[in-house]
């Protein structure tokens, strides 16, 4: 390649968490980064903080119904996404498309069925792209995550911090850059070779619901 290439990467949820660790991850690589997401002065900081050179302007439809909201983000904001950048990475000579999934997209457990259900989506949507972009330099990777200690518990209990807290009681669970580092493993392999799938979780955890706690 010629040394003035430099691969360019969109990342959405890019405020915190695993947007702001890949964010960061793949611009020590070399990456030129598009970030957006709702929290716009948040992303103008992640982006500062790894001397990258955009954040976009996010499109905020939040309700009042945190499940109506659940949806728009996880299945409405991917599909809306995905069809506004595909003309863009056809035209690339290589393409690559990173949704991130959950556990929570091939597993159910009481009380999480409005979450599920959109990680369902999400997993669906993943292996349909993949059929549909068949036959295209277009590669399609989910990345599944179980545990991660990140702001999405604090979101859940509504800045309960002891709440979200005691999610991770006992137990040593992911964080953010471990599933950077995924995402960085997906992207930099050749072309030919496509990651369908990571499934990720901490070792103490074997199922959503089955966690191996200390103490």
């Amino acid at each position: 390649m010629a040394n003035s290439y430099r691969p360019v990467a969109v990342v959405t949820g890019a405020s915190s968490g695993i947007g702001a660790a890949t964010v960061v991850a793949l611009g020590r690589l070399g990456y030129r980064i598009a970030a957006g997401a709702r929290r716009l002065d948040r992303v103008r900081r992640v982006v500062g903080e790894s001397g990258l050179a955009s954040g976009l302007n996010p499109i905020d439809q939040a309700r009042d119904d945190e499940w109506v909201e659940m949806w728009e983000v996880n299945v409405l904001g991917l599909m809306r996404m995905t069809r506004a950048c595909l003309p863009l990475i056809r035209k690339a000579r290589h393409g690559h498309i990173v949704n991130l999934g959950s556990i929570a997209g091939f597993e159910t457990y009481k009380g999480g069925a409005g979450y599920t259900a959109s990680k369902h989506a999400v997993h669906a949507i993943s292996r349909t792209l993949r059929l549909e972009l068949n036959g295209e330099p277009i590669r399609v990777t989910e990345i599944e995550p179980g545990m991660v200690e990140t702001e999405f518990s604090l979101v859940r209990f509504h800045g309960d911090r002891k709440a979200a807290k005691d999610v991770y009681k006992g137990v040593k669970p992911l964080v953010a850059a471990d599933i950077a580092d995924c995402i960085v493993f997906a992207v930099t392999r050749p072309p030919h070779v496509d990651i369908d799938e990571i499934i990720v979780r901490p070792i103490a955890q074997a199922a959503a619901w089955l966690v191996a706690r200390k103490g």
